[in-house]
């Protein structure tokens, strides 16, 4: 007979997780679902750096200096270990409520507000939280069902709540929060500097190959071999590319270096907290500029709350492991039939197995040989014998 064994698959909780996110070698990679413009930012990236490393740098290295292509591959790769590092990690995203923990907040809410009478407007669901003597309001999220942390706020494009929420980036395909704030500082400071950088020496390359030409002829000069297609074509590329590049990122990067200076969010920054018409001060600013660059760009990284690769258990549909052998008569239950029936179906089997009553003999009366000692006639009266005699006395 079948042994029917139940399997149990391996599921992981990021394949289970709400939010609108994508993950990738097995939960460690986690990026928004709006990923073609963090791809257009790899390409601008590595597009001009390569060009840039193929034709500018070979000239320059022998015209100039050694270390110039030697410094351009540091800014490079710093670049791209800190985009990536933004773009796969967890911004801070706060787990949703469980069930449980929903309806209790709502009995407290209900307990704290009271009875709303019907046709009346609830209360606003606001807890105060005081820090450094300055009252800070939580609100309460109706997709999560948690009251935010402060600073918190709840991303619309990726559906979660992010801790000390900043912006959501679609260069980087994630949103920056707490917990990758300071390696998209890091990415946009070193990116400013590595766009300067080529566009200066694709400059200084023009200026050197003017001195030796003319700059007219430099550029009436036929694509066809290097360097003159690089400088006719690929040159001009790559300064238009950094030109307009710099006015973004290079004022991107002085916004976000005002801010790390106030200790302060592009959230916080766009909705007025603390310059508003209250004049609220920043309950959480140091007073000092290094005080808050060292909080936000060196303090120590939280560990994520999102348990991603913790692991559930699902049952799958029985499966056949292996069958026993049977005897030529034995049947297998189907599997509509009972246990009793089953049973049944088996007694008659065994039933099967013994013979008729006609296939075996019967002896008759006659046939049996009674000893001559007890046979007697039918007016005799019976003779006790020794044994009995012997029992008696």
């Amino acid at each position: 007979m079948s042994v029917m064994v139940a399997r149990k698959k391996v599921v992981r909780k990021w394949e289970k997780l709400p939010g609108r996110n994508t993950f990738c070698c097995d939960g460690r990679i986690m990026m928004a679902r709006q990923k073609g413009i963090f791809y257009l930012t790899l390409f601008l990236i590595l597009g001009t750096c390569a060009l840039f490393f193929a034709f500018e740098c070979r000239y320059l290295a022998v015209q100039l200096s050694p270390a110039i292509p030697v410094f351009a591959a540091v800014l490079f790769l710093f670049a791209m270990a800190t985009l990536l590092r933004t773009s796969f990690s967890d911004p801070g995203v706060i787990p949703r409520a469980l069930p449980d923990e929903a309806a209790f907040i709502e009995m407290e809410i209900e307990a704290t507000n009271g009875t709303v009478p019907q046709g009346q407007r609830p209360p606003p669901r606001i807890k105060n939280f005081q820090i450094n003597n300055q009252i800070v309001k939580l609100k309460y999220c109706y997709t999560c069902k948690i009251f935010r942390p402060p600073r918190a706020s709840h991303c619309s494009i990726c559906d979660n709540c992010v801790e000390r929420f900043d912006h959501h980036c679609p260069w980087v395909g994630n949103c920056v929060g707490k917990r990758n704030y300071r390696y998209f500082y890091l990415f946009i400071l070193s990116l400013s500097l590595l766009t300067i950088y080529i566009f200066t020496f694709n400059i200084v390359y023009v200026a050197l190959k003017s001195l030796k030409i003319g700059f007219l002829n430099t550029l009436k000069e036929t694509p066809g071999t290097y360097p003159s297609m690089s400088l006719t074509v690929l040159t001009v590329l790559e300064v238009l590319i950094c030109f307009f590049t710099l006015w973004s990122v290079v004022g991107l990067t002085g916004f976000h270096t005002f801010l790390v200076a106030l200790n302060q969010t592009t959230n916080e920054d766009i909705k007025g907290s603390w310059t508003g018409k209250n004049r609220v001060q920043n309950p959480y600013s140091h007073g000092n500029i290094v005080k808050n660059c060292c909080e936000v760009l060196c303090g120590p990284l939280p560990p994520s709350v999102l348990d991603r690769r913790g692991i559930l258990q699902q049952e799958e549909s029985p499966a056949q492991e292996g069958s026993c052998p049977r005897g030529p008569g034995t049947q297998e239950p189907s599997a509509t039939q009972g246990p009793g029936q089953a049973q049944e179906g088996g007694m008659k089997q065994q039933d099967s197995s013994i013979p008729p009553p006609s296939a075996v003999p019967v002896l008759s009366v006659s046939d049996t040989k009674i000893p001559e000692e007890k046979q007697r006639t039918p007016g005799e009266l019976p003779m006790p014998s020794l044994d009995a005699g012997r029992a008696e006395h």
